[in-house]
């Protein structure tokens, strides 16, 4: 796809687009011949990012000038050396930010005129477009060809065209490097085998969830990394933004500056739950340290939404799944255009195995797709009546498998018409607890159990009256807060009829079925399905069930990672997971980041000062590591934990090297994982 779907004008804004300004401009004529020829650039259009070059405007065959530097705009001159060098910076496939030789970014202005701006915005992208060896460039937002406008540079004509011809003297717009050298080990062994650590739980579209402005910052935007992470005004001390993460993840909301780019000083950090932390340069440090696949999980939730007064987007949960589903596949155009044209970037989107195996393959990053979320086709519940029908069912699974999505959450945070959920905990559990009643009408529902359980919730919820006072939201008119039993409870509802054919709809074509988030008595149901059926393609991946239910899908032939949390209490889930009656199926694992998915990521090591992470460091696929920079911003591991996604190529090589002497057996089974997976969905599939 080749659309944006965000609006970059909404967080930076060309200036010096004033009438009197534009009318000012003056046209330099500056008669002479060129004194010297420059190689002509004639690549194809979606391959230009990164050009240095002049631009001779032509009207038909006749040649008008070069563009030059003029008042606040631009106008043309006949000598190539008295030109104006400009920078093509790709926003899209086929469509640049074109920076002077001084930095301002060139932009169509609403009088006709081409202008010098301060900033990216909607007018300073052009759409570039072959014309036999010259160029069409148009401005994106009107369509108005690049051309001579009262004798200058500005709106024209579809006669005119653009010669681009090698330059020096360009200016180079920021960006962050992913701080990785070396050559990698092969993606695949010899005999097909993928060779890599697989992420199993990522929100990386999380940018375009929840109405689009809950959570501030972009994996990828058009404008670059100066728009992607700029602070957010509603995320500001005391702001809306900021009281919804004091709750979410106990950050400080009176103190939140929101200085985003260059200085990084207020956010991303391993808790700041609403800012974005899986910039594209981050992901592609992780890629580049030895990561081979990442399931992209696209994530919806009304309540939650609506719960949030400022929206770019639909509450609507299929909505917003489709949002991010197109978000996701223009991130992987934008990283195409950055990195040479279609096709050529490292990051691909895989809807089958054997594409994974392909890209794999190819030394690049494979992003399969799921689908995480409470109400998924509308089947929610209120007060336990299905707002859905079977036929809504295989329409909705008939759409997501269109869209490439291979698995998926039958049930989330809350209650729905598929089954019971398994409860959050603290202060985000009461929060999630509320949400659940806007979503169904009723809170949850729990009994003491034996043997597995849910996770257990104050006797009296003391969590939410902390969460009512924030002033937030409100409890509807009657609500009466919950109590509920001391030690160990299970939701007292299961899997319903419709989440029988949902399960087995998935089973028949082959979807993996993920059982974290249901409750004990949902995935029991699920499981027992799975199990009479054969059925390989169920999976746990960030620590979401109960031990026994995880070690249930092993002996399924699923698939199981860990949450990546701190650095012991993966490594005791891990050791606990090879311990369980069926551990020894444990041949590859993973881990699930949760990353943008309202969970906090790995803190640093209560040790770390004393027995740190030393940088550079080797990955496990031989490449070398150093500390990775956004703008003025050093991030270290060791004081950050994992703050933002690159911190993950850190977090892999300090969890092997703090094993101990379990560290060669975890350092093969995460190294095994990316294949691990890929085998149990062929199976899935083979069913």
């Amino acid at each position: 796809m080749s659309l944006s779907l965000r609006h970059p004008s909404r967080r930076a804004r060309l200036t010096g687009l004033a009438f009197g300004v534009a009318l000012s401009l003056v046209a330099t004529a500056v008669v002479a011949v060129p004194t010297a020829s420059a190689a002509s650039i004639t690549a194809n259009a979606d391959s230009l990012d990164g050009t240095c070059a002049t631009l001779r405007i032509y009207n038909g065959s006749s040649p008008v000038g070069y563009a030059v530097r003029s008042g606040a705009g631009y106008g043309f001159t006949s000598s190539a050396s008295a030109a104006t060098s400009f920078r093509l910076e790709a926003t899209q496939l086929g469509r640049y930010e074109v920076f002077g030789s001084d930095g301002k970014p060139a932009y169509q202005s609403v009088v006709g005129f081409i202008m010098a701006g301060d900033s990216y915005g909607d007018r300073a992208d052009f759409t570039v477009a072959k014309a036999g060896d010259r160029y069409r460039f148009s401005a994106t937002a009107t369509g108005q060809v690049m051309g001579s406008f009262l004798g200058s540079l500005g709106g024209a004509g579809s006669s005119y065209t653009v010669a681009l011809a090698s330059a020096t003297g360009c200016y180079t717009p920021p960006d962050i490097d992913p701080g990785v050298t070396g050559t990698a080990a092969p993606g695949v062994d010899g005999d097909g085998r993928l060779v890599g650590t697989i992420d199993a739980h990522a929100h990386i579209t999380a940018a375009a969830a929840f109405g689009g402005q809950m959570h501030c910052g972009e994996a990828w935007a058009a404008g670059g990394v100066q728009v992607a992470l700029a602070g957010c005004d509603t995320h500001r001390s005391l702001n809306v933004g900021a009281l919804f993460e004091a709750i979410v993840g106990g950050t400080d909301p009176v103190n939140s500056p929101e200085d985003g780019w260059p200085t990084f000083g207020d956010w991303p950090q391993h808790n700041s739950l609403l800012h974005e932390q899986s910039y594209f340069r981050g992901i592609e440090r992780s890629w580049r340290a030895g990561q081979r696949v990442l399931n992209a999980l696209l994530v919806a939730n009304r309540a939650i939404c609506e719960l949030f007064p400022y929206r770019d987007t639909s509450c609507d949960e299929m909505d917003q799944i489709r949002v991010q589903s197109r978000y996701l596949y223009s991130m992987q155009d934008y990283i195409d255009a950055q990195s040479g044209g279609a096709g050529k970037g490292w990051f691909r989107i895989a809807t089958t195995p054997a594409q994974v195996r392909s890209i794999a393959a190819q030394g690049k990053l494979a992003v399969t797709i799921g689908v995480e979320n409470s109400e998924v086709f509308g089947c929610r519940e209120v007060n336990d009546v299905a707002q859905c029908t079977t036929a809504q069912i295989d329409a909705g699974l008939d759409e997501l498998q269109s869209l490439g999505v291979s698995g998926i959450y039958p049930v989330h945070k809350f209650d729905n018409a598929f089954g019971g959920t398994r409860f959050d905990s603290g202060v985000s559990g009461a929060f999630v607890n509320l949400a659940n009643l806007l979503s169904t009408g009723h809170w949850w529902t729990a009994t003491s159990c034996t043997g597995p359980s849910d996770n257990e919730q104050p006797l009296v919820n003391d969590d939410l009256v902390r969460l009512l006072s924030f002033g937030v939201v409100g409890l509807p008119p009657g609500a009466v807060l919950p109590v509920y039993p001391s030690g160990k409870i299970c939701n007292t509802r299961g899997l319903t009829s419709l989440g029988r054919y949902l399960v087995q709809s998935m089973m028949n074509r082959g979807m993996i079925i993920h059982v974290d988030h249901m409750s004990v008595k949902t995935a029991q149901a699920v499981l027992d399905m799975a199990a009479a059926a054969h059925y390989p393609g169920v999976t746990s991946v960030h620590s979401w069930s109960d031990p026994a239910m995880i070690d249930r899908v092993l002996a399924l032939g699923g698939f199981v990672a860990t949450y990546a949390n701190s650095v012991p209490e993966f490594l005791n889930e891990w050791r606990t997971n090879r311990a369980a009656p069926h551990g020894n199926a444990i041949v590859g694992y993973g881990y699930g980041t949760d990353v943008n998915g309202l969970g906090d990521q790995a803190n640093p090591r209560p040790d770390a000062a004393t027995n740190p992470l030393i940088y550079p460091f080797t990955a496990p696929n031989g490449t070398t590591v150093y500390r990775q920079m956004f703008g003025t911003r050093t991030f270290d591991v060791n004081k950050d934990g994992a703050a933002q996604y690159g911190l993950f190529a850190d977090w892999t090589t300090d969890l092997v090297q703090q094993a101990g002497a379990d560290g060669p057996l975890l350092r093969q089974q995460l190294m095994a994982g990316a294949e691990s997976y890929v085998e149990m969905w062929e199976r899935a599939i083979a069913w």
